[in-house]
């Protein structure tokens, strides 16, 4: 995956260089490289620290600052190059990634913040085991109370706990008599994610569980079929522990595995949860595919 990623950016290099105004096609890119685009901008994402749809828009930016600084072209010019039909459309553009307007850029030549060309490598790591099994599940209905949450990388999302803390007691009780599958127990569900998983971006957020039956009325469903699945059990502080192991999915496992992402949704299953200590135990089920 190391190497679909760094041929990924080659890729998208010579793109801008050959017509920084054209969108990427990264369905097409990922085809060419053997992979699917929901693996490809999760892996990059996970690994880069940014959305691949980002690291465009810094790198095109880059590029046009390159421009402002050199020859004494028209500004409308450079945006049209750019993908832009107006300097006021470019100049925010411009703004949100340099901090400064074209303007300013092409008097002093500052300030910028220029986007260096991403290169991945391999970091030999894997010291602390992962506790990994892969299953298949069949077709299942994922049922419960849904919503659309912002997504939240770090820490407790305070959108997700707000609607959990509306569900009464007797409702969650209600729904575990419905689980009659893996996941078992009360799921935490993550579906619709953007496929970059930037910051911010919305999801739908399902507390419910997992059932081969036919649910009662009044339940938001998620319909998922069969397919394979990686299972990340982890313990320790919470949410701590499961978003360390969600990341260390991305830049550990994966790249040493012959499996890749799918689409589908993502579950956390709690297994055990202790109020007072802040720590839990949980498993992390992530839908796979072979590379």
């Amino acid at each position: 995956m190391i190497a679909a990623l760094n041929h990924a950016v080659d890729e998208i290099e010579s793109h801008l260089a050959a017509d920084p105004s054209a969108s990427v096609d990264v369905a097409g890119l990922a085809t060419r490289l053997g992979t699917t685009e929901h693996h490809l901008r999760r892996m990059f994402a996970s690994l880069a620290a940014m959305p691949l749809s980002e690291y465009v828009r810094r790198r095109r930016m880059s590029l046009a600052a390159a421009d402002l600084t050199g020859p004494d072209e028209d500004l409308l010019t450079v945006a049209v190059r750019y993908g832009y039909g107006s300097t006021e459309a470019f100049g925010r553009a411009f703004r949100a990634v340099h901090g400064a307007s074209p303007g300013d850029v092409r008097r002093s030549g500052g300030p910028l913040r220029t986007q260096p060309r991403i290169r991945f490598h391999l970091t030999v790591e894997g010291s602390i085991p992962m506790d990994t099994r892969i299953t298949q599940l069949p077709t299942l209905r994922l049922v419960g109370h849904a919503t659309r949450v912002p997504l939240t990388h770090q820490g407790v999302n305070p959108h997700i706990a707000e609607h959990v803390a509306a569900i009464p007691a007797e409702e969650t009780r209600r729904l575990k008599e419905l689980n009659d599958t893996e996941p078992t127990g009360v799921l935490a569900v993550s579906d619709d994610l953007d496929p970059d998983r930037a910051e911010g971006s919305e999801l739908t957020y399902l507390h419910g569980v997992a059932t081969t039956g036919t649910p009662p009325d009044g339940l938001d469903v998620i319909d998922v079929p069969a397919g394979t699945w990686a299972v990340f059990r982890t313990e320790g502080p919470h949410p701590q522990a499961l978003q360390d192991a969600w990341a260390a999915t991305a830049t550990t496992w994966f790249p040493s595995q012959p499996w890749r992402l799918r689409p589908g949704p993502e579950i956390v299953a709690m297994l055990a949860f202790d109020a007072d200590a802040g720590t839990a135990t949980c498993e992390l089920w992530l839908p796979v595919e072979p590379q």
